[in-house]
């Protein structure tokens, strides 16, 4: 089989899938990062066998992240299709320029809309012991950027498609986040327990699952990302109480369509939002502050907002376990909310 009609069994393998498809069905669609080429395939491989299968489209660069980025500005501009890779999220901050005050600008301070199709992908969050520098979720900085597409699917969404139909009908630029956490972990579709629901056809579509058949939730969770695999093990544990609970999981989190959260919270008329970000001026405050607006005078009680310490996150395993958001934090809040 070929990688893009392999049917992946992990997050990562279906990313992969999805960049040999995207590069398969569309000669415009160029790869670049530091480390990309086989037999490495980047640092997290999620780019392996790329440059075998499509040499002249797979570019290795210098360490220069703000020069990566650039490079798909350009690409962009004459009509190509880059995908570029950032070897670890944290890196975003030196892509911070070309990113806000040139890419998201060019389709129109022109006078007239010009297309700059780039996706700029790269994996996010801690929970694999790599310090301080190399283990943050600091995606809430490019939040509310006018022009930039914000994703970060979960394991619960077909991640492969939902990049793939990035690459090739976005018309302005993505940044799409990747959880290292998500990488090992296989797909959701549910199980005994957990139900998923899609609430459209579109691959982009928010995701619901639920630990009850019948009835109105107790409570709703809200998230994205990294935090999903904790909200389902939440999720179980408390289906085995006989307390049900909605997780709802946007795949684009900026700009926000607080359309499909507020629908379900409304059932439930209490919600709390979890994020591994840290505490402060962050996803959760937006979403909590919608949801306010939309569902005024509807809620049982305020939304929570739960998230990672606001520390610098330590290499050793128990200090970084200590500053990140776990189940427990979550489960534990979903009592307090019902009590």
């Amino acid at each position: 089989m070929t990688p893009e009609t392999s049917p992946p069994s992990t997050y990562l393998q279906s990313l992969n899938r999805g960049l040999h498809a995207a590069m398969a069905a569309d000669e415009r669609v160029h790869f670049a990062g530091e480390d990309v080429l086989d037999p490495y395939g980047g640092a997290f491989k999620v780019s392996a066998g790329l440059s075998t299968r499509f040499p002249e489209r797979v570019h290795t660069t210098p360490i220069s992240e703000g020069m990566i980025t650039g490079l798909a500005s350009g690409m962009a501009l004459r009509g190509l299709k880059p995908v570029v890779e950032i070897m670890f999220g944290d890196f975003l901050t030196l892509t911070f320029d070309q990113i806000m005050n040139h890419a998201v600008k060019f389709g129109t301070m022109y006078g007239t809309e010009i297309a700059v199709p780039m996706v700029i992908r790269t994996p996010m969050g801690g929970r694999r012991g790599y310090g301080p520098t190399h283990s943050q979720s600091i995606e809430k900085h490019f939040f509310g950027i006018p022009g930039l597409k914000v994703i970060s699917p979960s394991h619960v969404h077909g991640v492969g498609d939902l990049l793939g139909t990035a690459i090739a009908n976005e018309t302005q630029p993505v940044l799409f986040i990747e959880y290292k956490s998500l990488y090992p972990l296989p797909l959701f579709n549910g199980n005994e327990l957990l139900s998923v629901e899609a609430t459209s056809a579109d691959p982009y579509a928010t995701r619901i699952v639920r630990n009850f058949e019948t009835g109105e939730p107790d409570a709703v969770l809200i998230g994205y990302g990294g935090v999903a695999p904790l909200m389902l093990e939440v999720a179980e544990k408390l289906a085995e109480e006989e307390i049900s609970v909605s997780i709802v999981l946007p795949a684009v989190i900026s700009p926000l369509d607080i359309a499909p959260i507020a629908k379900e919270v409304a059932r439930a008329r209490r919600a709390l939002v979890v994020e591994e970000g840290m505490q402060g001026f962050d996803w959760g405050a937006e979403v909590a502050a919608r949801l306010h607006e939309t569902l005024f005078g509807k809620l049982d009680r305020p939304v929570r907002r739960l998230a990672s310490k606001p520390q610098i996150i330590p290499t050793s395993k128990d200090g970084e376990t200590a500053t990140l958001i776990s189940a427990d934090d979550i489960e534990a809040a979903v009592y307090e909310e019902l009590a």
